[in-house]
């Protein structure tokens, strides 16, 4: 009832997800970084304060505890956020109280490029930018992406492959996957 919808339940039958993925664990550093520290100024303050000011010792506490709610909601946030790719379209979904659910379609796709920087590069994600036909679309940069080079190398795939052989493919992998006895999804 509270947890948030799956991705997977957005999806029409006639469609085969090809990718789903969550950001990258690194979008988080920089907001673990400021709880810690914000945490750790809090309890200093406190305990450098004379115990005749407890008023204020017990705010900061209550502040403390704020920024470890606060931290705790952006985890879960992090943690519902997903992207799922079809052959068809591009779908992103977010939000812990309210579900958002953004989509692109494929075949909107024009051009695809993807960034990585130092950081990038050491902990494994990226920036996929996603280009389509003169339109600003909602899934045009997305951000910590993990294994952006497989993202990027199946997407051009999906927009610029070989129809027939894609299709080869994903049946070839669908019997497979049905020979071992694991759910055919699409």
């Amino acid at each position: 009832m509270f947890a948030p919808r799956d991705p997977d339940e957005y999806l029409l039958d006639t469609e085969r997800r090809v990718i789903r993925v969550r950001r990258h664990w690194a979008c988080l550093v920089w907001d673990t970084f400021e709880a810690i520290a914000l945490i750790a100024i809090c309890v200093m303050v406190s305990y450098v304060l004379p115990p005749a000011l407890w008023v204020l010792q017990n705010i900061l506490w209550y502040v403390a505890l704020f920024v470890v709610l606060r931290f705790a909601y952006q985890v879960i946030e992090w943690w519902v956020e997903r992207l799922v790719v079809t052959d068809k379209r591009f779908v992103m979904t977010t939000g812990v109280w309210t579900t958002k659910v953004l989509m692109m379609p494929i075949t909107k796709v024009t051009d695809l490029t993807y960034e990585r920087s130092f950081w990038g590069r050491m902990l494994g994600y990226g920036t996929m930018i996603v280009e389509s036909a003169g339109q600003i679309q909602a899934l045009n940069r997305i951000e910590y992406l993990p294994k952006p080079e497989e993202f990027y190398d199946t997407i051009s795939e999906l927009v610029f492959g070989d129809k027939q052989k894609q299709a080869e493919r994903f049946s070839m992998i669908k019997a497979q996957r049905a020979a071992r006895g694991k759910r055919v999804v699409g």
